[in-house]
């Protein structure tokens, strides 16, 4: 930060951020207020991949083929393949065109890439769990995955998190971000995940559940769910 104070024809610098050195009059004791202000440099604490909520993608437009999580290493990752599609829905029904679409999921055993994830399954080196790739004009996107495992909730031995896949979704403004979940018709464990029983409304958790739609499976290949997803309104998918 860097600010300039006038003096006649004299300009004075102030080159240090201003938490560290406050400017003469910036501080009074007749404004309360001042006591408060920082007067030390900020601390930086190192960030860690197990303090973020989600996978850190770089910057610019998505490329061909990041939308294929089974396409991203030199084999084939293990699991049941499946292709996940669906339409992004403003409240009134018309279509978030242009909008970024992140999804993170655990492999087919239930263990997500990063070492931090305490859960006893093996890691697939053939599966990262991350991907992305941007709705079209009329609101459609589009990903080739695998089926993730479910996997047991540490707060609590006897309970599990159901089949699950992450999306997250930003628009053309950084406060324009919705994170939901996306979970698996009959998955008997629904009932009994922790984060999906925080939503009170039984017919907002049904939401969630992704249908089967053998028009989006490739033959032989992969099993089609469509999942929509609604911003905001009376019928809207639930932040999850």
């Amino acid at each position: 930060m860097h600010l300039a104070e006038q003096e006649g024809t004299r300009v004075r610098e102030y080159t240090e951020p201003w938490w560290v050195k406050l400017p003469e009059g910036f501080s009074t004791p007749n404004f309360d207020t001042t006591i408060w202000s920082p007067r030390k440099p900020l601390v930086i604490v190192q960030s860690r991949l197990i303090d973020a909520s989600a996978p850190v993608y770089g910057y610019g437009t998505p490329e061909p083929g990041d939308n294929d999580l089974t396409a991203q290493h030199a084999g084939v990752p293990l699991g049941e393949h499946i292709t996940v599609h669906g339409r992004v829905t403003d409240s009134w029904g018309r279509p978030a065109r242009d909008m970024l679409v992140e999804i993170w999921q655990a492999n087919a055993a239930g263990k997500y890439v990063h070492d931090h994830d305490p859960t006893p399954k093996p890691h697939d080196p053939n599966f990262t769990g991350a991907g992305r790739t941007l709705t079209d004009a009329d609101g459609w996107y589009t990903f080739r995955t695998i089926k993730p495992g479910s996997y047991p909730w540490w707060k609590d031995r006897e309970a599990w998190r159901a089949q699950h896949i992450h999306f997250g979704l930003t628009g053309r403004g950084l406060t324009e971000r919705y994170v939901t979940q996306m979970q698996f018709p009959g998955d008997p464990l629904i009932e009994r995940d922790p984060v999906v029983s925080t939503i009170p409304d039984a017919k907002a958790r049904e939401r969630l559940i992704c249908q089967l739609d053998w028009e989006a499976a490739i033959p032989g290949i992969t099993i089609g769910y469509r999942f929509d997803i609604v911003l905001g309104g009376m019928n809207a998918t639930p932040e999850h």
